[in-house]
Order: C-alpha cells, then sequence, then structure tokens
C-alpha cells in the first residue's frame, strides 16, 4: 500500500475496529500525522490541537486493525500505560509480520 493510499483507508475507516489493516498501511498512516502534527505545530498550536483530536479515534481504529493482522487484540493498546517499556512493547507488536496461520481476526 502506498502513501496516499493508507491516508485514504484510514481515514475513510475512521471507527472501523474491526478486519485487519498491512503493516504498511498503519506505519504510512502514523508518518502522515507526525508529518502534517509537526508542520501545524509550527503554524499554530491551535491547528495542531485541533488535528490532533480529529486522528485520535482513527489512529486508535488503525492500531486496532493492525494488532489483529498480528494476531492480537486491538484491547492491547492500553499496554502502552505501563512506563517507558509498555510503549516499546506495544511499538514491537504493531511492527510485526502479519499472521496468518490460526489468526482469529481472518476475515473469511
Amino acid at each position: 500500500m502506498n502513501f496516499q493510499d493508507a491516508i485514504k483507508t484510514c481515514l475513510s475507516n475512521y471507527a472501523v475496529f474491526e478486519g485487519r489493516a498491512s503493516r504498511s498501511e498503519y506505519w504510512w498512516f502514523i508518518l502522515f500525522t507526525l508529518l502534517v502534527g509537526g508542520a501545524l505545530s509550527v503554524v499554530s498550536e491551535k491547528l495542531n490541537i485541533i488535528f490532533e483530536i480529529a486522528v485520535f479515534l482513527p489512529s486508535i481504529a488503525a492500531a486496532t486493525r493492525r494488532l489483529h493482522d498480528t494476531n492480537r487484540s486491538g484491547w492491547m493498546q492500553l499496554i502502552a500505560l505501563i512506563p517507558v517499556l509498555g510503549f516499546i512493547i506495544l511499538i514491537v507488536f504493531l511492527a510485526q509480520d502479519t499472521v496468518v496461520e490460526n489468526n482469529q481476526h481472518v476475515n473469511l
């Protein structure tokens, strides 16, 4: 999936917590949010806050679908609440390969 397709997919599925998201889809979307958020913070902090609020739900949904692709529950995002170590573990989970065999989240 390319950069534009990933953004379109994540924003059009902004509240879809079912299914799966490829690694490229998730990480392109995260790059988009970081780049736009960084640019907006230079222009105006208020615009940046509005943008961050607008992409909060799509980011959670994309991460949930990405975790489903690695055969994990979307609730695993809560592991990031553990200081430092939890965030690192979540990044590792989000960066892992797709699990096809015995994946309970496979769309049949």
